[in-house]
């Protein structure tokens, strides 16, 4: 009997009351959930569990309140109001942890609607961009709701499912959301030289989306033999690999692979992800497991912050009480490098905001979330150099970071390190 149906038919298994998985960040089936802002008359209180995902997010609308409730397990900009007004609910939780949330059934899953390729001679689809924890949740939901599109990547690793774990299958031709490469400012490019300079020939890196990252990629075609183990790649990694910059020799683990969870950029990055045996795509809770990413020798961590206090505290998931993004792989990534041997955890970030705030600061907002404990941090870089901070203490820490600050705000930053911290600099 064929699974193939409509979005009608598959998401009238969704009930009131339903706890619902969304696959996420560029894998979200938005076919799926436009079928299920039409249904939501006939819901009450389907909680909708995900973490970052691109596109809009129409569920969140005040005007659905009675029938869906979101639970973010990384808050996107889709999401960000919603959750900040006290319409949406944010789970801290590190990625790493968060396929144990269903498969321990603290978060029972209902249904689990997924974005997959089409299936192939032998039955098998592939999550394609995002594995993410998506396998846990379908595993353990009792409705899978699959989304079936010929654009979607097919990608190797864990990304492979059967179809016979698929209760219903929704033939559709769309497009996988795009994330256009990130402008490269001065102040990013400089983060990037200085944080080439702590890349050492043969390390593996983790790194994320956006400017920093990318400008970082851009100081390493000098570098030889490095490797990849990250949560996400985008396309900056993309011209390193194809130089041979990047090969994987050096890495105890998976030697001549690109190891991550998901993948977000342009259709450039899709289609190199394509096919690729070189891409290993694995579930997060083995990808970001500290104890595994030390097994690579030289992991380099390339994280970034929202601020940085003088004692080396990191907030990186909100501005003081209202939450922004997420705690992520972050801690994942930078306890698993301080561990490795000759690992490097990095936190880079520029000196100010846009609105020309330092994020170099005395001490962190009311209400604001230590995700990286100052007993964490190694290094941070900003614009204006690299503060080491691993072994030293308080007061050495703090000159350090005042040292990398904007030249503006170190006389602002002397004076509280002397009033608030009691530190004679």
């Amino acid at each position: 009997m064929s699974r193939f149906t409509t979005a009608e038919e598959a998401i009238a298994a969704v009930q009131s009351g339903n706890r619902l998985y969304l696959h996420s960040v560029a894998a979200v089936p938005h076919v799926l959930i436009s079928e299920l802002i039409r249904q939501a008359p006939r819901l009450k209180n389907v909680e909708i569990v995900h973490l970052h995902t691109e596109g809009p997010a129409p569920y969140t609308a005040p005007s659905y309140a009675d029938s869906f409730r979101v639970n973010c397990l990384f808050i996107g900009a889709n999401t960000r109001a919603a959750v900040q007004e006290g319409r949406a609910d944010y789970t801290p939780v590190f990625l790493s942890e968060i396929p144990g949330l269903f498969r321990s059934g603290l978060l029972d899953v209902d249904v689990a609607l997924i974005h997959v390729s089409p299936p192939d001679k032998h039955g098998y689809c592939s999550l394609g961009v995002t594995v993410e924890a998506a396998h846990a949740a379908l595993n353990t939901a009792e409705v899978v709701i699959a989304q079936v599109n010929p654009q979607m990547p097919r990608t190797h690793g864990d990304a492979l499912i059967h179809v016979d774990r698929l209760t219903y299958m929704v033939k559709v031709d769309v497009e996988i959301p795009e994330t256009p490469p990130p402008h490269l400012g001065d102040v990013e490019r400089a983060i990037g030289r200085h944080v080439a300079t702590l890349v050492n020939n043969g390390a593996t890196l983790q790194m994320g989306i956006g400017a920093i990252p990318d400008a970082v990629l851009r100081e390493l075609h000098g570098h030889k033999d490095l490797g990849i183990h990250t949560e996400m790649f985008s396309d900056g990694l993309i011209d390193l690999v194809e130089s041979g910059v990047v090969n994987g020799r050096c890495k105890t683990i998976h030697p001549n692979r690109i190891v991550a969870t998901f993948v977000m950029g342009s259709r450039r990055v899709y289609d190199f992800v394509d096919d690729n045996p070189m891409v290993t795509m694995l579930d997060v809770a083995y990808v970001n497991d500290p104890t595994v990413i030390a097994r690579n020798p030289q992991m380099t961590a390339i994280n970034s912050a929202i601020e940085v206090d003088l004692t080396g505290q990191v907030c990186a998931d909100s501005i003081g009480t209202m939450p922004y993004s997420g705690v992520g792989g972050q801690v994942d990534f930078i306890r698993g490098a301080a561990v490795s041997e000759g690992g490097r955890p990095i936190i880079a970030l520029p000196s100010r905001t846009s609105k020309g705030v330092s994020r170099i600061v005395s001490m962190l907002k009311p209400g604001a979330g230590v995700v990286t404990s100052r007993a964490h941090v190694h290094y941070v870089v900003t614009e204006h150099g690299i503060a080491e901070l691993h072994g030293r203490t308080i007061r050495q820490r703090a000159a350090s970071l005042i040292s990398i600050a904007h030249p503006d705000d170190r006389e602002t930053l002397l004076r509280e390190a002397r009033d608030v911290h009691r530190l004679r600099l």
